[in-house]
């Protein structure tokens, strides 16, 4: 069987910043690969770049130099087939559940009565229609980003980009909506880049976990993550995949505190 085609391409990528008067080297001659249909986690340090690479792949921001290319083709204005979901669920107070989740199809010319018959669909799948009437203020944190991520993917995209969408919501929440994102994705087979600073969900839920070093950033390490799904915490192979990242990333986190408390 060939290989599935590269989906995502980044080549010799470079961002800087400027802030507070002075350059900010945020990524520096980053390069991946990932292939259709993968689930990808981004682990690094704070300010490393984890989210700046997930909006240049959404057109969101633009590089310095190097390319970002989705199927063969440089990544241009934000579009529908590369949908983000952020860490704030970031959705329309005015509007009850179905109507969030609907938003994007209507703007996007769909009939109203098609467009809520296609977000119900999504709405079901993450096990919120007792809740399509109601308003994002009388849902729990973890509901909420059950409908932005229903409303993501309502629209049927490409790519599903995620910049830490479960840092803030307690660990059960957490737990349980990782679940319901792997099984969406298991039946989408969509590509997924997924932020997070959490070692164990990375491995939980990744087929490939890029390790990014410490500002500015650049893959320092590559993880196959090649252990059979459903996954379970126990397992001794993905402990020992979380043992090796974990040092990794200790040793990029002493460089931060190191650049920033000035001390050895």
């Amino acid at each position: 069987m060939a290989d599935k085609p590269f989906k995502v391409e980044i080549k010799n990528v470079n961002k800087t910043y400027r802030s507070h008067g002075r350059q900010v080297e945020v990524l520096k001659d980053v390069n991946l690969t990932v292939k259709d249909g993968d689930f990808v986690c981004l682990l690094g340090p704070s300010g490393c770049g984890k989210s700046t690479l997930v909006h240049l792949i959404a057109g969101l921001d633009k590089a310095d130099s190097g390319s970002v290319l989705v199927d063969g083709k440089p990544v241009g204005v934000p579009s529908s087939s590369r949908a983000m979901v952020f860490q704030d669920s970031a959705l329309f107070p005015w509007l009850n559940v179905l109507d969030n989740v609907a938003f994007g199809l209507v703007m996007n010319k769909v009939p109203k009565k098609e467009a809520h018959e296609r977000a119900m669909n999504y709405v079901r799948r993450v096990h919120l229609s007792k809740f399509a009437t109601s308003y994002p203020h009388q849902l729990s944190g973890g509901m909420r980003q059950r409908v932005a991520i229903a409303r993501a993917l309502v629209m049927e995209p490409d790519i599903l980009l995620m910049d830490e969408p479960f840092g803030a919501l307690d660990a059960q929440t957490r737990m349980v909506l990782q679940e319901e994102l792997l099984e969406i994705w298991q039946q989408s087979k969509r590509t997924v880049f997924f932020v997070t600073h959490n070692v164990r969900e990375a491995t939980g839920l990744a087929d490939v976990v890029y390790v990014i070093s410490s500002r500015p950033g650049q893959i320092r390490a590559v993880e196959k993550i090649d252990v059979a799904r459903p996954r379970h915490a126990e397992n001794a192979t993905l402990m020992n995949y979380q043992h090796k990242i974990l040092g990794i990333l200790g040793e990029e986190i002493e460089k931060v505190m190191r650049d920033e408390l000035g001390e050895d």
